[in-house]
């Protein structure tokens, strides 16, 4: 006898909500992910960075609407959570290791040495 997985059905009129947050929350993530790293880079100004914080919390607030409406259980809405704020800090950890090695392997300070034949 193969075990049963009972898990809650999504009713058919929440299709189009689910729908409109599953892909609210990638808009802003990729928006948050975008405004971080053109500000990092230097082609938006520091400004803007409040802007992409502002998507990171539509990003989180839609994801947990999201969770919510599909009906997840609370170890998988912890584990979303949990997932949204380390999204917070990837982006800048990944421009502090950038700079980090640049700072510490500066190509100046490299010497080349031709063959002499």
């Amino acid at each position: 006898m193969e075990p049963l997985i009972l898990r809650p059905e999504i009713a058919l009129d929440q299709f189009l909500p689910i729908f409109i947050e599953s892909t609210l929350v990638l808009i802003f993530g990729v928006g948050y992910a975008a405004v971080i790293t053109l500000s990092k880079m230097g082609y938006f100004s520091k400004k803007w960075m409040p802007v992409g914080y502002l998507f990171w919390a539509l990003q989180t607030y839609f994801l947990y609407d999201f969770a919510l409406l599909i009906q997840s259980n609370h170890f998988t809405m912890k584990i979303l959570m949990v997932t949204m704020v380390a999204y917070l800090f990837i982006p800048h950890l990944y421009f502090y290791l950038i700079t980090a090695a640049d700072e510490r392997y500066d190509p100046e300070d490299e010497v080349i040495q031709e063959k002499q034949s």
